[in-house]
């Protein structure tokens, strides 16, 4: 048992998941054949823009900076290659070989079958709150079209009498002077219209409601027909952003201040390295930015050809992730560092993670550069397509996994676009909670605890478990080196078995133990109610692995080493994978 074999349950059963094509036809197996991407570039350019999104520009920059500049790389890299990477790539190469979505490429152990779930409700929650970003995104690039951008003066309805503008250092004398910054009444008094609490909710903002509805059509467009489709728009949401974060560098370079904001972010302080928070904040960031857990890259390498290389896939796509992040923080630094000059401040006044970087800080730079409307309106673009390609590719994990539940229903018409709409429609109604005047205290609900670094801690330590212990480290490496034609380095086999599981729960206990309530701009702290919702919506997918456990104990007859025992004899599953490397080699000595 164990390293060497089954534990508990080892069930190879293939996959028999609906294809999104919707073809009739059926694999010399008997199985619904499975849609698989045009060229194999479209597989890797889904995943950039899934795993490659806001959190790289928004949240990596402000945790180097704040966690010791470039000493921050030495626990980064070392979590990448200890967790990141290795849970990457395998749940690249389980929706590879098992051809199947989140909740049945865990047939391989059917008593740990909630993983799938779990991935299902989390990849839920992100689709619902995840979007509300691209929608004040989407606001903010549609406002940004103005001669004078609205979020740079006080002579709004929405300002108040203390909005004092923004000012340069050589053009004000006195510095003392307390108000309030027209970017933040923009954003709290006009984009948001915030109420006092949770328990205010107050009546809908319709500017950002129909930016929300605009940004669901268009992912519904992006998602219908499945990864033919797909895989030719991301060319454009997955390399577009780049461009832009180049032209950004470019003209952040060239702005007064910017050597100083790069030094800011890149200076070495290696007292850092002994404070536990560093390791921590890089390990979470890892698990955010791989979008590990969530079912998704499950999703996308099941429409892989079988025998693609996705170990070398993984290392191509975790480069590209990481390198990324630390380029984008060269962006960030240089603009913030030149807006820091401007105002006679020092940089910590104005650095900011998350979206007080893209709703406030950033906004507040650009204002300050010449031809402001232009950079607010490219920014605001990036932000939009890097949030856009996420969201969709998510639809697509979670719509994945809802259609393989159903097979019987391959052949019925319109499914694929049925189940879109209504993936869509039921998110967004959801949606609808979070424009309201007390919409920011829900969307912080949902991303503190829904897709939390718990949650996302909590799935990725079971994965390992049960590929490892249950199913078996060696028997997936024999799986894999079917697949693509050779063992990956043992590396992997000894990270899902002993490395990957001991850094997930360490920080996972880490979390759990300096877990604070939630609070919004440090003031507002939520009543105890909200507290319970917020921990609902973190135990709905957490709960999923032991109560489905539990229920499947209790429905079995027999021992429970009864129970574990595989529904397919070894040498059944040995006829259906040589059965299916046959196909394979049959199928691409066709295409080639």
């Amino acid at each position: 048992p164990g390293v060497n074999g089954s534990l508990l349950v080892g069930t190879c059963a293939p996959a028999t998941g609906a294809a999104p094509g919707g073809s009739s036809q059926v694999d010399n197996l008997g199985y619904p054949k499975r849609e698989t991407w045009a060229r194999q570039m479209d597989f890797i350019m889904s995943c950039v823009g899934f795993a490659v999104g806001l959190g790289n520009v928004w949240r990596f920059p402000y945790l180097c900076y704040k966690n010791g500049g470039g000493v921050f790389l030495i626990p980064y890299l070392l979590i990448v290659f200890m967790g990141g990477i290795p849970i990457f790539f395998l749940e690249i190469a389980l929706g590879q070989f098992m051809k199947a979505g989140s909740i049945n490429v865990w047939n391989i152990a059917p008593l740990f079958k909630g993983l799938g779930c779990a991935s299902m409700v989390i990849v839920f929650f992100c689709n619902t709150y995840y979007i509300m970003v691209l929608a004040w995104g989407f606001y903010y690039f549609v406002r940004s079209f103005n001669a004078i951008l609205p979020w740079s003066t006080c002579n709004n309805t929405w300002n108040t009498p203390n909005c004092i503008e923004i000012f340069r250092q050589d053009d004000c004398q006195n510095e003392l002077a307390e108000g309030s910054s027209p970017i933040i009444e923009f954003w709290e008094n006009k984009v948001l219209n915030i109420s006092d609490g949770l328990d205010q909710p107050g009546i809908i903002n319709w500017e950002v409601m129909l930016c929300l509805m605009a940004t669901w059509v268009m992912v519904y467009f992006c998602v219908w027909k499945g990864v033919k489709s797909t895989g030719k728009i991301v060319y454009f949401t997955a390399t577009f952003p780049y461009i832009v974060l180049i032209i950004l560098l470019v003209r952040g370079v060239t702005l007064p201040g910017a050597y100083d904001g790069i030094m800011y972010y890149l200076k070495p302080d290696w007292t850092k390295l002994g404070e536990a928070q560093v390791w921590i904040d890089a390990g979470t960031q890892i698990f955010f930015s791989y979008a590990i857990g969530l079912g998704a890259l499950t999703a996308l390498g099941s429409y892989n050809r079988f025998n693609n290389d996705c170990y070398k896939d993984a290392f191509v796509l975790a480069l590209i992730n990481s390198g990324t992040s630390f380029f984008a923080g060269f962006v960030v630094f240089s603009i913030l560092g030149f807006m820091a000059s401007e105002q006679g401040v020092d940089i910590s006044k104005v650095a900011e993670s998350g979206p007080g970087l893209a709703f406030i800080a950033y906004p507040k730079a650009v204002t300050l550069m010449p031809v402001a409307p232009l950079w607010a309106a490219l920014f605001f673009f990036m932000l939009l397509l890097l949030g856009l390609d996420s969201q969709f590719v998510g639809v697509e994990g979670f719509v994945t996994g809802i259609l393989d539940l159903f097979p019987g229903k391959y052949y019925m018409r319109y499914r694929r676009e049925l189940a879109v709409a209504v993936c869509c429609l039921l998110c967004f109604i959801i949606d609808l909670s979070m424009v309201t005047q007390g919409g920011m205290y829900v969307f912080q609900l949902f991303d503190y605890y829904s897709a939390s670094g718990m949650t996302l801690l909590w799935q990725a330590f079971w994965e390992c478990i049960v590929v490892a212990w249950v199913y078996g480290a060696d028997r997936f490496m024999d799986d894999i080196a079917r697949m693509i034609g050779y063992r990956p380095f043992p590396w992997m086999k000894w990270c899902w078995s002993f490395i990957t599981p001991c850094v997930c729960m360490g920080i996972f206990l880490f979390h759990l133990i300096n877990y604070k309530p939630l609070t919004y701009n440090n003031v507002y702290v939520y009543p105890w109610w909200g507290e319970v919702i917020g921990w609902c919506l973190a135990l709905s997918s957490m709960l999923c692995i032991p109560v489905s456990v539990v229920y499947k104990l209790f429905r079995a007859n027999g021992s429970i080493r009864e129970v574990g025992d595989p529904p397919l004899c070894p040498r059944a599953w040995i006829e259906f994978l040589r059965l299916r490397v046959i196909s394979s080699i049959a199928i691409n000595s066709v295409l080639t």
